[in-house]
Protein backbone atom coordinates (compact mmCIF):
# COMPACT_ATOMS: atom_id res chain seq x y z
CA UNK A 1 0.00 0.00 0.00
CA UNK A 2 1.15 3.34 -0.99
CA UNK A 3 0.05 6.70 0.03
CA UNK A 4 1.25 10.33 -0.29
CA UNK A 5 0.11 13.58 0.75
CA UNK A 6 1.09 17.38 -0.14
CA UNK A 7 0.99 19.54 2.40
CA UNK A 8 2.18 23.32 2.64
CA UNK A 9 2.40 24.32 6.16
CA UNK A 10 3.08 22.48 9.81
CA UNK A 11 -0.85 22.20 10.46
CA UNK A 12 -1.67 20.27 7.49
CA UNK A 13 1.39 17.97 7.91
CA UNK A 14 -0.14 17.57 11.80
CA UNK A 15 -3.58 16.91 10.03
CA UNK A 16 -1.99 14.05 7.55
CA UNK A 17 -0.29 12.49 10.93
CA UNK A 18 -3.86 12.46 12.62
CA UNK A 19 -5.41 10.74 9.35
CA UNK A 20 -2.53 8.40 9.37
CA UNK A 21 -3.21 7.62 13.22
CA UNK A 22 -6.98 6.34 12.19
CA UNK A 23 -5.12 3.17 10.48
CA UNK A 24 -2.63 2.64 13.19
CA UNK A 25 -3.19 -0.06 15.91
CA UNK A 26 -0.91 -1.28 18.55
CA UNK A 27 1.89 -3.59 17.73
CA UNK A 28 2.42 -0.71 14.66
CA UNK A 29 6.42 0.14 13.53
CA UNK A 30 6.48 3.38 11.71
CA UNK A 31 9.99 5.03 10.41
CA UNK A 32 10.15 8.71 10.13
CA UNK A 33 12.37 9.13 6.97
CA UNK A 34 14.05 12.66 5.95
CA UNK A 35 16.09 15.15 6.22
CA UNK A 36 16.67 17.86 9.42
CA UNK A 37 13.47 20.09 8.70
CA UNK A 38 11.30 18.17 6.74
CA UNK A 39 8.77 17.87 9.27
CA UNK A 40 9.16 14.15 11.08
CA UNK A 41 8.59 15.65 14.54
CA UNK A 42 5.56 17.94 13.17
CA UNK A 43 4.14 14.74 11.40
CA UNK A 44 4.46 12.73 14.91
CA UNK A 45 2.69 15.13 16.64
CA UNK A 46 -0.13 14.93 14.09
CA UNK A 47 0.31 10.84 14.57
CA UNK A 48 -0.01 11.28 18.58
CA UNK A 49 -2.55 13.88 18.61
CA UNK A 50 -4.45 11.68 16.46
CA UNK A 51 -4.08 8.41 19.24
CA UNK A 52 -5.27 10.87 21.77
CA UNK A 53 -2.37 12.01 23.46
CA UNK A 54 -3.19 15.21 25.49
CA UNK A 55 0.46 16.33 26.00
CA UNK A 56 2.87 18.18 23.78
CA UNK A 57 5.01 16.21 21.60
CA UNK A 58 8.49 17.66 20.95
CA UNK A 59 11.32 15.39 19.57
CA UNK A 60 13.08 13.34 21.89
CA UNK A 61 17.14 13.70 20.38
CA UNK A 62 18.51 13.91 24.00
CA UNK A 63 16.36 11.28 25.61
CA UNK A 64 16.41 8.63 22.69
CA UNK A 65 12.49 7.46 23.60
CA UNK A 66 10.01 8.97 25.05
CA UNK A 67 6.51 7.61 26.07
CA UNK A 68 3.19 8.85 26.02
CA UNK A 69 0.13 7.78 26.94
CA UNK A 70 -3.35 7.92 24.11
CA UNK A 71 -5.60 5.16 23.16
CA UNK A 72 -2.65 2.93 23.71
CA UNK A 73 0.62 3.56 24.58
CA UNK A 74 2.94 5.39 22.13
CA UNK A 75 6.60 5.71 21.73
CA UNK A 76 8.57 8.48 20.20
CA UNK A 77 12.22 7.38 19.60
CA UNK A 78 14.42 9.90 17.89
CA UNK A 79 17.59 7.87 16.56
CA UNK A 80 19.65 10.63 15.53
CA UNK A 81 22.53 10.64 18.00
CA UNK A 82 22.49 6.70 17.62
CA UNK A 83 26.51 6.60 16.18
CA UNK A 84 26.21 2.26 16.23
CA UNK A 85 23.23 0.28 15.86
CA UNK A 86 24.51 -1.93 18.38
CA UNK A 87 23.44 1.03 20.93
CA UNK A 88 19.67 0.34 20.41
CA UNK A 89 20.42 -3.22 22.10
CA UNK A 90 21.51 -1.43 25.39
CA UNK A 91 18.58 0.52 25.68
CA UNK A 92 16.20 -2.23 24.88
CA UNK A 93 14.76 -1.39 21.49
CA UNK A 94 12.75 -4.52 21.14
CA UNK A 95 10.84 -3.15 23.69
CA UNK A 96 9.67 -0.23 21.66
CA UNK A 97 9.97 -1.84 18.25
CA UNK A 98 7.94 -4.93 19.16
CA UNK A 99 6.02 -3.52 22.04
CA UNK A 100 2.21 -3.24 23.00
CA UNK A 101 1.84 0.30 21.41
CA UNK A 102 2.40 2.06 18.05
CA UNK A 103 6.11 3.12 17.82
CA UNK A 104 7.36 5.96 15.60
CA UNK A 105 10.98 6.43 14.94
CA UNK A 106 12.99 9.65 13.77
CA UNK A 107 16.39 8.59 11.84
CA UNK A 108 15.47 4.60 11.97
CA UNK A 109 18.12 4.34 9.60
CA UNK A 110 20.14 4.33 12.40
CA UNK A 111 18.84 1.01 13.33
CA UNK A 112 20.68 -0.55 10.18
CA UNK A 113 20.16 -4.09 10.36
CA UNK A 114 17.61 -3.93 13.58
CA UNK A 115 15.26 -2.10 11.25
CA UNK A 116 12.73 -4.62 10.16
CA UNK A 117 11.00 -4.51 6.26
CA UNK A 118 7.79 -5.06 7.72
CA UNK A 119 7.89 -1.91 9.14
CA UNK A 120 4.98 1.21 7.72
CA UNK A 121 7.96 3.49 5.82
CA UNK A 122 7.35 7.35 6.02
CA UNK A 123 9.55 9.50 3.80
CA UNK A 124 9.09 13.38 3.82
CA UNK A 125 10.59 15.84 1.34
CA UNK A 126 11.03 19.25 1.73
CA UNK A 127 9.64 20.78 -1.47
CA UNK A 128 10.18 24.38 -0.85
CA UNK A 129 10.35 26.85 2.33
CA UNK A 130 6.96 25.00 4.04
CA UNK A 131 5.76 22.69 0.96
CA UNK A 132 5.97 19.17 2.55
CA UNK A 133 5.89 15.33 0.40
CA UNK A 134 4.83 12.72 2.87
CA UNK A 135 4.88 9.10 1.41
CA UNK A 136 3.72 6.11 3.44
CA UNK A 137 4.45 2.49 2.50
CA UNK A 138 3.54 -0.37 4.51
CA UNK A 139 6.27 -3.14 4.18
CA UNK A 140 8.58 -1.88 2.02
CA UNK A 141 11.54 0.47 1.50
CA UNK A 142 11.69 2.06 -1.82
CA UNK A 143 9.96 5.42 -2.04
Amino acid sequence: MRKVWRTSCPEETRKVGEEIAEGLSPGDLLGLFGDVGSGKTVLAQGICRGLGVEEWVTSPSFVIVQEYEGKFKVYHMDLYRIEDFRELEEIGYEDYFYGEGVCLVEWPERAGPLWPEEAIWVHLRRLGTSEREIVLRRGGCTS
